[in-house]
């Protein structure tokens, strides 16, 4: 039974402890924006709030930030000597706004700006400034507005170098039904002043304009483009012949498996100048990864950068891909989207369903330094910013009753220990397990959740958690373990009320298990990531990446390098034998056979069974990290038989396309009768997708295993 109520000591102490963490990572953030910029909220005059006819200004001493009135589009940010920070070509909707994909049920898919029809100032002080921007539907409006009331909110503080936003999307009890695909805010940049984006330490590149895309070959889609001629040197030249025999070389290797060495590859070594390809996509990255990202202007050194302090208002838990900023210059907050999840992700309002969510609030942090400085300054101050934002949540200067602070908020706390007796007779710390709070559902409901609030945290080494700053609110608790397949939910739904500490007794995940491991491919961490992705065309890259980092499945065309590397034979792995990060392909794809027609796949496991029960029942469990229009149908010893073993068709993430290592993680499990077996070799068939139509269609496995039968008790 699990203990709940406030724990008063206890709660004080961690109160304390999280004060003292708190001003630590503000002094050690504010350190570094002090090299770029001494910001003292005393040093800079009161906010200032000018209300026009058609504009709403507003300005601190550092930035000066301008809406138009009341659409609630930012206009124009004024900074450091630039007139304006956003492009000032585009109209002025076109600039900074909200917008959303929607529509009827059986309908076609709109897209439509969120554009306020009234102004409200919310908070004018010295300290602060907040602004409110409606948009509200009427059974009179346009048939184009979806049915929603929208609260776009602004917010611009004494001595701080940029600006906060968030909205409040409300959909109230007997309004119409909807679809809701996409909910964002959207900034595109001065074209003619940044052309260095940033994603992480090891994602950052000068980019292509977008006339530079404009002019490029489309490839696959219409997101994927090649730069034929482009404006920036470092982004033309011609591909490394040494490289290609480099790649041709790695590829004889793999087929033919003539070397045991794992094969290092470094781009810089084997490629100085190539052809390079744009894809939006090839910047995406999960929710938790996804704290900072932005550009930088060169003249002057210019630092534009949004910020997430939280994730609580981003849909399908931690992992859940999507964009971030691609060219145009564009900088995106993407709260919700089916990318990389397809219509299993879906926000579905019907019967006159009540909802309010409150997404954000975000920080769009400006900086710059000297022209003699180093430009990457920049981003080491963005990333002291985004700590310094992090600490500092839940905000306490935001007015709005539908954002609690952190004393109207809760805390839950536990132990998270994993039982597999074929693994270890007593029970094992839940080492680095993902556990959150989500509305409640079945188990591994999170991941296709989009209407509810989100708090995740990771486990310590011995399996404790603590779910700081949760809404107060009705939630389920999940979790899954790094190294174990399945999904764990706690057997109670757990409420917090505001100033809750509840402390949850030692619970106990019980991972999907029938019985002993007779041999695994892979590892279960929800991603293909451990397997081999191959070397991408040499004439298909795009050189976004500072280093080796390992993420190699990022890069265009990788589905197309399992035709070249396999042409007529699919693909045979044998167990004991060969070694899944060389001779596992990352994604199990169509075969291109030429003329734009592919054709369907069959990989095989061969392995080696000494004893076979035959009347015992043999179990081969299966996790998916991806999945798109796939059925995977399952053959034990003939590969001419008719499948008995399917998992029917599932999936949409089109993570394969879209460059992502996982999608959607499924679960599956097949009993196989030891009748089918021999003593001996035996064999594995796996098809995937009786019609290929595109090269998207496919898998991709996270981890495979049978088990043999139960042990006698």
């Amino acid at each position: 039974m699990e203990e709940m109520g406030f724990r008063q000591c206890r709660g004080l102490l961690r109160g304390w402890l999280n004060m003292a963490v708190r001003w630590l990572f503000l002094l050690l953030a504010c350190s570094g924006v002090a090299t770029i910029r001494e910001v003292g909220a005393n040093t800079y005059p009161g906010v200032q709030l000018l209300v026009h006819n058609n504009q709403v200004v507003m300005a601190n001493g550092i930035v000066e930030v301008t809406f138009s009135n009341p659409g609630g589009d930012v206009t124009g940010i004024k900074f450091n000597g630039i007139d304006n920070l956003l492009e000032p070509r585009n109209r002025e909707t076109n600039r900074g706004y909200w917008d959303i994909v929607w529509n009827r049920p059986g309908e076609a898919s709109t897209y439509m700006r969120i554009e306020g029809t009234t102004f409200k100032v919310v908070a004018n002080t010295d300290d602060v400034v907040e602004v409110s921007f409606v948009s509200r539907w009427s059974r009179s409006s346009d048939s184009s507005l979806a049915p929603l009331i929208v609260d776009k909110r602004f917010v611009v503080r004494r001595g701080s170098s940029g600006l906060y936003g968030y909205a409040i999307f409300e959909h109230p009890k007997g309004w119409p039904d909807l679809d809701i695909g996409e909910a964002r805010i959207v900034f595109k940049l001065y074209g003619q002043k940044f052309h260095y984006m940033a994603i992480s330490d090891d994602r950052q590149r000068v980019m292509p304009t977008a006339e530079d895309r404009a002019t490029g070959r489309v490839l696959d889609y219409k997101e994927a483009v090649l730069l034929t001629n482009p404006s920036d040197l470092e982004l033309e030249g011609e591909v490394n012949s040494n490289y290609i025999i480099f790649v041709l070389c790695v590829d004889f290797n793999h087929r033919k498996k003539f070397s045991k060495k794992k094969k290092v590859y470094n781009l810089d070594t084997h490629l100085k100048h190539h052809p390079q390809v744009d894809d939006k996509y090839q910047y995406s990255c999960e929710n938790q990864e996804n704290k900072v990202h932005g550009w930088i202007s060169s003249d002057p050194p210019v630092g534009f950068w949004m910020i997430t302090p939280s994730h609580e208002s981003h849909t399908a838990g931690p992992v859940k891909q999507d964009l971030t900023s691609h060219v145009g210059p564009t900088t995106l907050n993407v709260f919700y989207s089916n990318h990389y999840a397809g219509k299993d992700v879906n926000m579905s309002f019907r019967n006159g369903e009540a909802w309010k969510k409150v997404y954000g609030p975000f920080m769009v942090y400006v900086n710059s330094v000297s022209p003699k400085e180093d430009e990457s300054k920049l981003w080491v101050d963005a990333k002291g910013q985004m700590l310094t934002e992090t600490v500092s949540w839940p905000y306490d200067f935001i007015h709005s009753d539908d954002y609690p602070s952190a004393t109207e908020r809760g805390t839950v706390s536990g132990q998270l220990s994993v039982r597999d007796r074929y693994i270890k007779n007593g029970d094992m710390a839940a080492d680095s397990a993902y556990v959150g709070l989500a509305p409640p559902g079945e188990v591994g409901s999170w991941q296709t959740d989009a209407k509810g609030y989100q708090f995740w945290t990771r486990a310590d080494g011995n399996g404790s958690f603590e779910i700081n700053n949760v809404r107060p609110g009705v939630y389920g608790l999940y979790a899954w373990v790094p190294g174990f397949i399945g999904d764990y939910r706690y057997h109670r739904n757990i409420t917090v009320k505001p100033g809750s500490d509840i402390e949850l007794s030692a619970l106990v995940f019980i991972p999907p298990r029938s019985g002993p491991t007779l041999w695994e491919i892979g590892i279960p961490d929800r991603t293909a990531a451990e397997f081999y992705v191959p070397l991408p065309n040499p004439s298909l890259m795009n050189k976004v990446f500072k280093n080796d980092t390992g993420e190699r499945f990022r890069q265009y065309g990788l589905w197309e390098r399992y035709s070249e590397l396999y042409p007529k034979n699919d693909l045979v792995y044998t167990v004991g034998v060969d070694d899944y990060r060389r001779d596992w392909f990352f994604a199990h794809v169509t075969r291109n056979i030429g003329n734009s027609t592919y054709v369907p796949t069959t990989w095989r496991i061969d392995f080696n069974l000494q004893n076979v029960n035959f009347r015992g029942t043999y179990r081969l469990q299966m996790a998916v990290a991806s999945a798109t229009q796939s059925r995977i149908s399952i053959c034990v010893n003939d590969p001419n038989e008719e499948p008995h073993l399917s998992t029917g068709r599932f999936g949409y993430d089109n993570a394969i396309a879209r460059h992502g290592i996982h999608g959607l993680y499924w679960k599956f499990g097949f009993d196989v009768p030891g009748s089918r077996l021999h003593r001996g070799t035996n064999s594995i068939y796996l098809g995937q997708s009786r019609s290929a139509r595109t090269p998207f269609e496919g898998v991709m496995y996270d981890y495979i295993r049978l088990e043999g039968p139960p042990r006698t008790q």
